[in-house]
């Protein structure tokens, strides 16, 4: 009698049973360590946070939907960073579970749950899990548009209209890139007969009325704020510098894919046990639509982006590594063929579960050993409640009012603004970016100013001097790293401006 694993039987009987425990699996590893080893938030998730409390329709950071989204997480888990990162997972799984739907309708529910699997290896190298953002927000979007788009094109599936034209708005208000995006589905939509089918009819024309209504009130902040402008080409100098950087960053998104060539060699015959006879995973013939669907947005996108961010000279690809590689998985299990043989199944899980887990590994390790190696600071492993606490209950004490608003560094500042009197963050270095809050009313309100200690007076820096003469340092007050190692003490310099009239 031959023996199949077990985990190659579910594939073939309960396909989507094996989508969700590997799903959900991660989900709630990447829950554990921001738990257990975050003591603040990682990124600028912080600063995020900050703006979000404000609830402006714009701001430097793009477009709104991610940062009130993330507000409003915190604020439902009592403020409480759990709700973020829960927030963050569940665009993950949204992000696999609408991919493993268009994978299913192009090669059937078996292949689907290799391509969601190989995606996942994708993901967890090249971007990040829990640092919630524009980023995290635009994969499930994306994910969920490219499945209305083939259920429009390749389906016929009118009804489905509705739900990409509010994808493709929220889309619009997550990230600047989505206009790259959307411009992409149209030209596949132009360039083929079955999209320019679709085309014909009212329907687009609903979903653009839909699309314009729901991006309006950004499109509008724009025109205000006079930043719809076209970004300005480089000088024909610099055009060489210009095509290595993006050389790069395509290397960087081949990195991050490493692990689906990997995991595709060691399924070579060269590993193949003598006489072994390897399960099949089986699928329907591929139509040709939806090869040159998948083959587009798998390579097209990335390469589209890659030459966009290096002409600009933006230090990552447009759009973020997640979204641009998000149908690589299932590129390669199209271009597998219609019989993938899983020979040597149980070293094909070991590979993939250890490339999922590398980075949670990773991260783990470098808040434990990093700071015995070196004085190189951990972002994550500031204690953010302690550093709000000491300052809110400090200004409370010293002026009987409750802390406001708070300024200077901005990670610090940003970690203060966290405390559930929400004060308002103020960067007074660049005080265009916090419209809400200003020199002036600043100085009404009363609040903290806050630095990097170099010496024990806590002498200010003098850029900070200069924004606010005549301030009063306080004794610096040092705090413990959730791993200490040979790292000197967190010392925050910090001083306290009054409200007026006290």
């Amino acid at each position: 009698m031959r023996f199949t694993s077990l985990v190659i039987e579910l594939i073939r009987a309960r396909p989507r049973l094996i989508v969700w425990i590997a799903v959900l699996l991660q989900a709630a590893m990447w829950l554990f360590v921001a738990l257990v080893f975050y003591r603040s938030p990682p990124g600028t998730l912080a600063t995020l946070l900050a703006f979000g409390r404000e609830y402006q329709v714009g701001t430097d950071l793009g477009p709104p939907l991610a940062i009130w989204l993330a507000d409003i997480a915190y604020r439902a888990a009592g403020g409480h960073m759990l709700g973020v990162y829960v927030l963050a997972q569940l665009c993950e799984i949204a992000t696999f579970i609408a991919l493993y739907h268009l994978s299913r309708a192009v090669v059937g529910s078996q292949q689907a749950v290799l391509a969601v699997l190989l995606t996942m290896t994708v993901l967890a190298f090249s971007s990040s899990a829990l640092d919630f953002g524009p980023l995290i927000l635009a994969r499930p979007l994306w994910a969920l548009l490219l499945l209305h788009s083939w259920q429009i094109i390749g389906q016929r599936r009118g009804n489905a209209w509705f739900a990409w034209s509010i994808e493709a708005g929220l889309l619009l208000l997550t990230t600047p890139a989505a206009i790259f995006l959307l411009l992409l589905i149209v030209v596949f939509a132009v360039t083929t007969a079955g999209g320019r089918r679709t085309l014909r009819g009212l329907d687009p024309l609903f979903a653009l009325i839909v699309v314009a209504v729901l991006a309006l009130p950004y499109a509008v902040f724009l025109m205000r704020a006079e930043t719809l402008a076209l970004p300005a080409l480089p000088p024909v100098a610099e055009l060489n510098d210009r095509a290595l950087h993006a050389v790069w960053l395509l290397g960087g998104l081949v990195l991050g894919a490493a692990a689906i060539p990997a995991l595709t060699f060691l399924n070579t015959g060269m590993f193949a046990g003598k006489g072994e006879e390897p399960p099949i995973i089986y699928r329907p013939p591929v139509e040709p639509l939806a090869r040159n669907f998948v083959y587009f947005f798998a390579f097209a996108l990335p390469l589209g982006a890659v030459l966009i961010s290096g002409l600009l000279g933006l230090d990552s690809v447009v759009g973020g590594a997640g979204v641009v590689l998000i149908m690589t998985g299932l590129a390669v299990v199209v271009a597998a063929g219609d019989l993938i043989a899983m020979r040597r199944a149980r070293m094909l899980r070991m590979v993939w579960a250890a490339a999922v887990a590398a980075p949670a590994a990773g991260v783990v390790l470098g808040v434990l050993f990093l700071p015995w190696t070196g004085t190189s600071e951990i972002a994550t492993s500031m204690p953010a409640r302690a550093i709000s606490d000491f300052f809110d209950e400090s200004f409370a004490r010293r002026t009987n009012h409750r802390l406001r608003a708070v300024a200077g560094e901005t990670q610090l500042a940003s970690l203060i603004a966290l405390h559930s009197g929400r004060p308002h963050l103020f960067i007074d270095a660049d005080a265009k970016r916090t419209p809400w809050m200003n020199q002036t009313k600043f100085s009404e309100t009363g609040g903290v100013v806050v630095w990097r200690a170099s010496d024990t007076a806590g002498t200010p820096p003098p850029e900070i001097v200069k924004r606010f003469p005549g301030i009063v340092p306080e004794v610096p007050r040092a705090f413990e790293w959730l791993v200490t190692g040979r790292q000197q003490l967190l010392r925050i310099g910090w001083a306290i401006v009054r409200p007026k009239g006290t």
